[in-house]
């Protein structure tokens, strides 16, 4: 089957922030306590119950004394996906047949290794210590429906389709820069920039961490070998995410 997408296109979005509202109810995620921090924006991040976040980037222009920037901040669903690679657990992040990078929470082991993998600072833990994070609603899309975000949008900002057409419809429009197209293989997340993508906040040519190429090409094979696995994957985890520091109190938990 034919690889689907979102297309995002910032120019369009008004900040009224439904698809995060959209994401949450669909995916049954209770509100996270926040503080006014001196922004619109809220939530300042993602969270383990936000897959889904608006940033709102406030830029100097020649026609206005304000320029809007609502931009979405959400999993890309790269083709390339450094997740994956690194992941040491079969199936706990996996492929659906739309192309979206999806989660098996009953899988995952916690190891916090796909913190180091992702170049777009994406997944989250929650205090069940499993990852979290948009799976472009794999349990909608595998049933014919389109994901909450692009489902609930009122301008069109987000659009869910064949990620071919996708493409063709934002060049015909004009769009300076299609991000995403080619970057890392492919992203599952296409955003339609007016301009470069580090005005929005998007990092041009994003890479995946050279330990974590190290770890699937020479490593990750060591897991299928026993104790040389459980070797391998304590000096990945050491290197990219760290060692665990006790603190005070740690030892009543």
């Amino acid at each position: 089957m034919a690889k689907k997408a979102l297309l995002i296109s910032p120019e369009l979005c008004i900040g009224c922030r439904g698809c995060q509202v959209a994401c949450k109810s669909w995916n049954q995620l209770p509100a996270d306590m926040t503080k006014n921090n001196g922004t619109y924006e809220n939530p300042p991040d993602l969270t383990p119950n936000n897959y889904n976040k608006i940033r709102f980037i406030e830029i100097p222009s020649e026609k206005d004394p304000t320029r809007w920037l609502f931009v979405s901040q959400r999993c890309m669903h790269c083709e390339d996906a450094g997740c994956m690679k690194i992941c040491p657990t079969p199936g706990a992040l996996y492929r659906t047949k739309d192309g979206a990078v999806a989660t098996n929470k009953d899988k995952c082991i916690g190891c916090h290794l796909c913190l180091a993998g992702c170049p777009f600072n994406v997944p989250r833990y929650g205090k069940d210590g499993k990852l979290a994070k948009c799976t472009q609603c794999a349990d909608r899309t595998e049933n014919g429906l389109i994901p909450s975000c692009a489902k609930t949008c009122p301008t069109g900002a987000i659009i869910f389709g064949d990620r071919e057409a996708l493409i063709a419809k934002a060049k015909k429009a004009g769009y300076a820069k299609l991000y995403g197209e080619v970057d890392l293989g492919g992203l599952g997340a296409l955003f339609a920039f007016k301009d470069a993508p580090k005005v929005y906040g998007y990092e041009e040519n994003p890479k995946i961490s050279e330990m974590v190429v190290f770890w699937h090409k020479i490593l990750k094979p060591l897991s299928y070998i026993g104790i040389g696995g459980i070797a391998a994957a304590a000096l990945v985890h050491y290197a990219t995410v760290g060692p665990h520091k006790v603190e005070e109190g740690d030892d009543h938990e």
